[in-house]
């Protein structure tokens, strides 16, 4: 009698640990869907910088777009996600960032400043539809994925 009681605790013991590793694969399985969903939403393009020739007080769009991603660096250095070669250009300039749905501008301590529609960014701002940022002579306009 007592081997039978012996065999049932074993077998109940081995059919709660399966039951345990089975929820424990489910819940890792759900949590690398989630992972994957939210990698997949964040590289999808939201929005663009358009590169504009200024001729005078004018600005004409140029054919170079460059695609933004959830966290976009500018500057000179190879390691940014948009490279600007001029001399104006710090090695990291600029950071565009997108922030609880904004797109926020934010300068990252540059010798000569990023300008934003003419004035100087001295803290994160905001960017609207159509804001040029200018950094140098190269100036890009802001424009939202329609």
């Amino acid at each position: 009698m007592l081997d039978y009681v012996l065999l049932i605790l074993r077998l109940l013991a081995a059919a709660l640990l399966l039951a345990f590793l089975l929820l424990l694969v489910c819940a890792l399985w759900w949590d690398l869907r989630a992972t994957l969903w939210a990698m997949n939403y964040q590289r999808q393009i939201r929005g663009y910088l358009l590169m504009l020739n200024k001729l005078g007080q004018d600005y004409l769009p140029t054919q170079q777009v460059f695609p933004l991603l959830p966290l976009t660096s500018i500057g000179r250095s190879p390691s940014n996600t948009i490279i600007i070669d001029q001399h104006y250009a710090s090695g990291e300039h600029a950071l565009i960032a997108l922030r609880s749905g904004q797109w926020w501008l934010e300068d990252r301590n540059s010798r000569n400043g990023t300008l934003l529609n003419g004035d100087l960014v001295t803290q994160p701002t905001i960017l609207s539809e159509g804001d040029i940022i200018s950094i140098g002579d190269v100036h890009l306009q802001f424009t939202l994925e329609k």
